[in-house]
Protein backbone atom coordinates (compact mmCIF):
# COMPACT_ATOMS: atom_id res chain seq x y z
CA UNK A 1 0.00 0.00 0.00
CA UNK A 2 1.32 3.46 -0.83
CA UNK A 3 0.16 6.99 -0.30
CA UNK A 4 1.04 10.54 -1.35
CA UNK A 5 0.78 13.37 1.16
CA UNK A 6 -0.74 16.71 0.23
CA UNK A 7 1.62 19.63 -0.43
CA UNK A 8 3.03 21.27 2.68
CA UNK A 9 1.87 24.74 3.69
CA UNK A 10 4.16 27.59 2.66
CA UNK A 11 7.22 27.86 4.90
CA UNK A 12 7.39 30.69 7.42
CA UNK A 13 9.68 33.54 6.41
CA UNK A 14 13.27 33.55 7.60
CA UNK A 15 14.27 36.62 9.59
CA UNK A 16 17.75 37.95 10.09
CA UNK A 17 19.41 37.66 13.52
CA UNK A 18 22.00 40.37 14.10
CA UNK A 19 25.00 38.92 15.95
CA UNK A 20 27.40 41.71 15.11
CA UNK A 21 29.55 39.29 13.08
CA UNK A 22 29.49 40.25 9.39
CA UNK A 23 31.36 37.14 8.28
CA UNK A 24 28.49 34.82 9.26
CA UNK A 25 24.81 35.23 8.34
CA UNK A 26 22.25 33.99 10.88
CA UNK A 27 18.59 33.46 9.97
CA UNK A 28 15.69 32.04 11.97
CA UNK A 29 12.11 30.90 11.34
CA UNK A 30 9.37 28.77 12.85
CA UNK A 31 9.45 25.12 11.74
CA UNK A 32 8.18 21.71 12.90
CA UNK A 33 6.57 23.19 16.00
CA UNK A 34 9.83 24.78 17.13
CA UNK A 35 12.48 27.22 15.83
CA UNK A 36 14.89 26.59 12.98
CA UNK A 37 18.11 28.61 13.00
CA UNK A 38 20.73 28.68 10.26
CA UNK A 39 24.22 30.15 10.64
CA UNK A 40 26.25 30.19 7.44
CA UNK A 41 29.39 31.48 5.81
CA UNK A 42 30.08 32.93 3.33
CA UNK A 43 27.02 35.03 4.21
CA UNK A 44 26.08 35.78 0.60
CA UNK A 45 25.09 32.12 0.12
CA UNK A 46 22.24 32.35 2.61
CA UNK A 47 19.44 32.29 0.02
CA UNK A 48 20.52 28.98 -1.51
CA UNK A 49 21.02 27.41 1.90
CA UNK A 50 17.66 28.62 3.24
CA UNK A 51 15.84 27.20 0.21
CA UNK A 52 17.55 23.85 0.73
CA UNK A 53 16.62 23.80 4.43
CA UNK A 54 13.02 24.75 3.60
CA UNK A 55 12.75 21.81 1.22
CA UNK A 56 14.16 19.32 3.74
CA UNK A 57 11.94 20.47 6.61
CA UNK A 58 8.80 20.50 4.46
CA UNK A 59 9.51 16.93 3.36
CA UNK A 60 10.14 15.72 6.93
CA UNK A 61 6.90 17.35 8.08
CA UNK A 62 4.95 15.57 5.31
CA UNK A 63 6.59 12.28 6.19
CA UNK A 64 6.72 12.09 9.98
CA UNK A 65 4.46 14.66 11.67
CA UNK A 66 1.79 12.96 13.76
CA UNK A 67 0.06 16.36 14.09
CA UNK A 68 -0.68 16.68 10.36
CA UNK A 69 -3.70 14.63 9.26
CA UNK A 70 -2.27 14.50 5.73
CA UNK A 71 1.19 13.28 6.73
CA UNK A 72 2.42 9.86 5.72
CA UNK A 73 2.69 8.64 9.31
CA UNK A 74 -0.87 9.79 10.10
CA UNK A 75 -2.08 7.86 7.06
CA UNK A 76 -0.40 4.73 8.42
CA UNK A 77 -2.10 5.16 11.78
CA UNK A 78 -5.55 5.47 10.19
CA UNK A 79 -5.02 2.09 8.51
CA UNK A 80 -4.45 0.53 11.98
CA UNK A 81 -1.89 -2.06 11.03
CA UNK A 82 -0.78 -3.80 7.88
CA UNK A 83 2.00 -3.92 5.32
CA UNK A 84 3.02 -0.59 3.80
CA UNK A 85 5.42 0.67 1.16
CA UNK A 86 7.02 3.78 2.65
CA UNK A 87 8.57 6.74 0.94
CA UNK A 88 12.36 6.78 1.09
CA UNK A 89 12.24 9.63 3.60
CA UNK A 90 9.91 7.96 6.08
CA UNK A 91 11.68 4.64 5.66
CA UNK A 92 14.94 6.32 6.69
CA UNK A 93 13.24 8.05 9.64
CA UNK A 94 11.76 4.77 10.92
CA UNK A 95 15.06 2.96 10.33
CA UNK A 96 16.95 5.55 12.37
CA UNK A 97 14.36 5.33 15.18
CA UNK A 98 14.64 1.54 15.29
CA UNK A 99 18.45 1.68 15.26
CA UNK A 100 18.34 4.17 18.14
CA UNK A 101 16.02 1.88 20.09
CA UNK A 102 18.36 -1.05 19.55
CA UNK A 103 21.41 1.01 20.56
CA UNK A 104 19.79 2.40 23.72
CA UNK A 105 18.35 -0.92 24.82
CA UNK A 106 14.81 0.39 24.42
CA UNK A 107 15.31 3.62 26.39
CA UNK A 108 14.10 5.33 23.24
CA UNK A 109 11.30 3.54 21.40
CA UNK A 110 9.24 4.70 18.40
CA UNK A 111 6.16 2.78 19.60
CA UNK A 112 5.42 5.29 22.41
CA UNK A 113 2.89 7.11 20.24
CA UNK A 114 -0.20 5.85 22.06
CA UNK A 115 1.40 6.46 25.47
CA UNK A 116 2.22 10.08 24.73
CA UNK A 117 -1.26 10.69 23.31
CA UNK A 118 -2.74 9.17 26.47
CA UNK A 119 -0.82 11.73 28.52
CA UNK A 120 -2.45 14.53 26.53
CA UNK A 121 0.17 15.38 23.91
CA UNK A 122 -2.32 14.77 21.12
CA UNK A 123 -1.84 17.93 19.03
CA UNK A 124 0.84 20.41 18.08
CA UNK A 125 2.27 21.77 21.31
CA UNK A 126 1.41 25.37 20.41
CA UNK A 127 -2.28 24.36 20.22
CA UNK A 128 -2.37 22.56 23.59
CA UNK A 129 -4.19 24.01 26.56
CA UNK A 130 -2.01 24.92 29.54
CA UNK A 131 -4.20 22.69 31.72
CA UNK A 132 -7.00 20.21 31.14
CA UNK A 133 -9.28 19.08 33.97
CA UNK A 134 -9.57 15.41 33.02
CA UNK A 135 -6.81 13.07 34.22
CA UNK A 136 -4.71 11.19 31.67
CA UNK A 137 -5.60 7.62 30.77
CA UNK A 138 -3.99 4.86 32.81
CA UNK A 139 -0.41 4.39 31.56
CA UNK A 140 0.76 1.23 29.84
CA UNK A 141 4.17 0.17 28.54
CA UNK A 142 4.86 0.78 24.86
CA UNK A 143 4.37 -2.25 22.59
CA UNK A 144 8.12 -2.28 21.96
CA UNK A 145 10.30 -1.47 18.96
CA UNK A 146 10.82 -5.19 18.25
CA UNK A 147 7.20 -5.33 17.06
CA UNK A 148 8.00 -2.98 14.16
CA UNK A 149 9.32 -4.80 11.09
CA UNK A 150 11.11 -2.78 8.44
CA UNK A 151 12.70 -4.33 5.35
CA UNK A 152 13.98 -1.54 3.14
CA UNK A 153 10.87 0.52 2.33
CA UNK A 154 8.46 -2.23 3.49
CA UNK A 155 6.96 -1.64 6.93
CA UNK A 156 4.80 -4.12 8.78
CA UNK A 157 2.92 -2.45 11.63
CA UNK A 158 0.78 -4.31 14.11
CA UNK A 159 -2.77 -3.11 14.77
CA UNK A 160 -2.95 -0.55 17.56
CA UNK A 161 0.68 0.55 17.29
CA UNK A 162 1.22 4.28 16.88
CA UNK A 163 4.66 5.57 16.02
CA UNK A 164 6.22 8.67 17.51
CA UNK A 165 9.68 9.54 16.18
CA UNK A 166 10.33 12.35 18.63
CA UNK A 167 13.56 10.87 20.02
CA UNK A 168 15.29 11.04 16.63
CA UNK A 169 13.26 13.03 14.07
CA UNK A 170 14.55 16.52 14.90
CA UNK A 171 18.11 15.23 14.94
CA UNK A 172 17.55 13.52 11.61
CA UNK A 173 16.03 16.72 10.26
CA UNK A 174 19.08 18.74 11.34
CA UNK A 175 21.42 16.21 9.72
CA UNK A 176 19.45 16.22 6.47
CA UNK A 177 19.18 20.01 6.40
CA UNK A 178 22.91 20.50 7.07
CA UNK A 179 23.86 18.16 4.22
CA UNK A 180 21.39 19.74 1.80
CA UNK A 181 22.41 23.30 2.65
CA UNK A 182 26.12 22.52 2.27
CA UNK A 183 25.44 20.95 -1.13
CA UNK A 184 23.53 24.08 -2.13
CA UNK A 185 26.50 26.25 -1.13
CA UNK A 186 28.86 24.05 -3.14
CA UNK A 187 26.61 24.27 -6.21
CA UNK A 188 26.74 28.05 -5.87
CA UNK A 189 30.52 27.91 -6.18
CA UNK A 190 31.65 27.99 -2.54
CA UNK A 191 32.96 24.48 -1.74
CA UNK A 192 34.86 25.68 1.36
CA UNK A 193 31.88 27.24 3.16
CA UNK A 194 30.37 26.05 6.42
CA UNK A 195 27.09 26.13 8.28
CA UNK A 196 25.21 25.23 11.42
CA UNK A 197 21.52 24.29 11.54
CA UNK A 198 19.51 24.12 14.77
CA UNK A 199 16.01 22.69 15.18
CA UNK A 200 14.86 23.65 18.65
CA UNK A 201 18.43 23.33 19.89
CA UNK A 202 19.24 20.03 18.13
CA UNK A 203 22.27 21.19 16.16
CA UNK A 204 24.16 19.77 13.19
CA UNK A 205 27.17 21.32 11.46
CA UNK A 206 28.64 20.81 8.01
CA UNK A 207 31.59 22.10 6.03
CA UNK A 208 34.39 24.22 7.46
CA UNK A 209 33.72 25.71 10.92
CA UNK A 210 34.78 29.16 12.12
CA UNK A 211 38.15 29.38 13.80
CA UNK A 212 38.10 27.44 17.12
CA UNK A 213 34.74 25.87 16.22
CA UNK A 214 31.09 26.90 16.22
CA UNK A 215 30.05 28.73 19.41
CA UNK A 216 27.09 26.89 20.97
CA UNK A 217 25.35 27.61 24.24
CA UNK A 218 24.12 24.59 26.23
CA UNK A 219 21.40 25.77 28.61
CA UNK A 220 20.57 24.39 32.05
CA UNK A 221 16.85 25.04 31.61
CA UNK A 222 16.14 25.41 27.88
CA UNK A 223 12.88 26.99 26.81
CA UNK A 224 10.54 25.33 24.37
CA UNK A 225 11.79 27.29 21.37
CA UNK A 226 15.58 27.14 21.46
CA UNK A 227 17.29 24.85 24.01
CA UNK A 228 20.72 25.86 22.71
CA UNK A 229 21.92 28.91 20.87
CA UNK A 230 24.69 29.86 18.49
CA UNK A 231 24.91 33.23 20.19
CA UNK A 232 27.12 33.82 23.26
CA UNK A 233 24.39 35.44 25.36
CA UNK A 234 24.47 35.81 29.16
CA UNK A 235 26.45 33.29 31.16
CA UNK A 236 23.85 32.54 33.83
CA UNK A 237 22.30 29.09 33.64
CA UNK A 238 24.20 27.95 30.57
CA UNK A 239 27.63 27.13 29.19
CA UNK A 240 29.35 28.25 26.00
CA UNK A 241 31.21 25.50 24.14
CA UNK A 242 33.08 25.36 20.84
CA UNK A 243 32.19 22.59 18.39
CA UNK A 244 34.74 22.05 15.60
CA UNK A 245 32.65 19.32 13.94
CA UNK A 246 29.65 17.09 14.51
CA UNK A 247 26.45 17.82 16.38
CA UNK A 248 24.93 18.62 19.77
CA UNK A 249 21.43 17.84 21.02
CA UNK A 250 19.69 18.76 24.26
CA UNK A 251 16.74 16.98 25.89
CA UNK A 252 14.92 18.42 28.88
CA UNK A 253 11.82 17.81 30.95
CA UNK A 254 11.61 21.56 31.66
CA UNK A 255 10.14 22.33 28.24
CA UNK A 256 7.04 20.93 26.53
CA UNK A 257 5.25 20.33 29.81
CA UNK A 258 1.56 20.67 30.59
CA UNK A 259 -0.95 19.97 33.36
CA UNK A 260 -3.68 17.34 33.52
CA UNK A 261 -5.97 17.27 36.57
CA UNK A 262 -3.38 19.19 38.59
CA UNK A 263 -0.43 16.99 37.56
CA UNK A 264 2.55 18.35 35.65
CA UNK A 265 3.43 16.06 32.72
CA UNK A 266 6.15 16.28 30.08
CA UNK A 267 6.90 14.89 26.65
CA UNK A 268 9.76 12.45 27.38
CA UNK A 269 8.04 9.12 27.96
CA UNK A 270 9.63 6.06 29.54
CA UNK A 271 8.66 3.25 27.13
CA UNK A 272 8.85 0.73 29.97
CA UNK A 273 6.00 2.36 31.90
CA UNK A 274 4.19 4.75 29.57
CA UNK A 275 4.73 7.51 32.14
CA UNK A 276 6.79 10.69 31.87
CA UNK A 277 10.40 9.83 32.65
CA UNK A 278 11.52 10.49 36.20
CA UNK A 279 15.03 10.36 37.60
CA UNK A 280 17.56 12.94 38.75
CA UNK A 281 18.21 14.78 35.46
CA UNK A 282 16.27 17.78 34.18
CA UNK A 283 18.45 18.49 31.12
CA UNK A 284 21.02 16.46 29.18
CA UNK A 285 23.19 17.71 26.30
CA UNK A 286 25.19 15.24 24.20
CA UNK A 287 27.69 15.74 21.38
CA UNK A 288 28.14 13.22 18.56
CA UNK A 289 29.12 13.13 14.91
CA UNK A 290 25.45 13.15 13.88
CA UNK A 291 22.53 14.96 15.43
CA UNK A 292 20.35 11.84 15.29
CA UNK A 293 22.89 10.08 17.54
CA UNK A 294 23.08 13.05 19.90
CA UNK A 295 19.27 13.40 19.99
CA UNK A 296 18.75 9.71 20.79
CA UNK A 297 21.47 9.68 23.45
CA UNK A 298 20.17 12.80 25.21
CA UNK A 299 16.60 11.46 25.32
CA UNK A 300 17.75 8.01 26.43
CA UNK A 301 19.73 9.57 29.27
CA UNK A 302 16.68 11.37 30.65
CA UNK A 303 14.79 8.06 30.57
CA UNK A 304 17.72 6.10 32.06
CA UNK A 305 17.61 8.15 35.27
CA UNK A 306 20.14 6.89 37.80
CA UNK A 307 21.78 4.71 35.12
CA UNK A 308 22.34 7.59 32.72
CA UNK A 309 25.93 8.35 33.71
CA UNK A 310 27.04 4.74 33.33
CA UNK A 311 25.22 4.31 30.02
CA UNK A 312 26.54 7.56 28.54
CA UNK A 313 30.07 6.81 29.70
CA UNK A 314 29.89 3.48 27.85
CA UNK A 315 29.17 5.30 24.57
CA UNK A 316 32.18 7.61 24.83
CA UNK A 317 30.06 10.57 23.76
CA UNK A 318 30.78 13.93 25.45
CA UNK A 319 27.83 14.92 27.63
CA UNK A 320 26.64 17.48 30.16
CA UNK A 321 23.93 16.42 32.63
CA UNK A 322 22.08 18.95 34.79
CA UNK A 323 20.27 17.64 37.87
CA UNK A 324 17.09 18.91 39.47
CA UNK A 325 19.29 20.21 42.29
CA UNK A 326 21.39 22.27 39.85
CA UNK A 327 24.37 19.93 40.04
CA UNK A 328 26.20 19.29 36.77
CA UNK A 329 28.10 16.19 35.57
CA UNK A 330 30.56 16.35 32.67
CA UNK A 331 31.42 13.17 30.77
CA UNK A 332 33.87 11.97 28.11
CA UNK A 333 35.72 15.20 27.49
CA UNK A 334 32.91 17.72 27.75
CA UNK A 335 34.79 20.75 29.17
CA UNK A 336 33.89 22.11 32.58
CA UNK A 337 34.97 25.67 31.71
CA UNK A 338 33.23 28.18 29.46
CA UNK A 339 34.45 28.32 25.88
CA UNK A 340 36.05 24.86 25.84
CA UNK A 341 36.15 22.69 22.72
CA UNK A 342 34.04 19.55 22.49
CA UNK A 343 35.69 16.84 20.40
CA UNK A 344 33.42 14.02 19.28
CA UNK A 345 34.38 10.46 18.26
CA UNK A 346 33.89 9.57 14.59
CA UNK A 347 31.08 7.44 13.27
CA UNK A 348 27.39 6.91 13.95
CA UNK A 349 25.38 4.42 15.95
CA UNK A 350 22.01 5.06 14.35
CA UNK A 351 22.84 5.45 10.66
CA UNK A 352 24.94 2.29 10.40
CA UNK A 353 23.95 0.20 13.41
CA UNK A 354 27.68 -0.01 14.16
CA UNK A 355 29.66 1.41 17.06
CA UNK A 356 30.94 4.99 17.09
CA UNK A 357 33.96 4.03 15.01
CA UNK A 358 31.88 2.17 12.45
CA UNK A 359 31.84 5.09 10.05
CA UNK A 360 29.07 7.32 8.80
Amino acid sequence: MTMTAAPAPAAAAWRRIDTGDRTIAVRQRAALGTTARLAIWPPEQGSAAMAAVDSVLAALDRQASRFRPDSEISWLHRKDGGLFMLSDGLAEAVSVALAAARWTGGLTDPTVGDAIIALGYDRDFAAMEAERPEPPRDPAPAPGWQAVQLDGPLLRLAAGVRLDLGATAKGLGSDRAARAALAAIARAGHPTGGLLISLGGDIATAGTPPQDGWPIRAADRPDSAEPASTEPGPAGGSQLIRLPRGAVATSSITCRSWRRAGRVLHHIVDPRTGRPAGGPWQTVSVAAMTCADANAAATASIVAGDQAVAWLASTGLPARLVGHDGGIRYLSGWPEHDGGRVEVPPGSWVYTGAGPRGGT
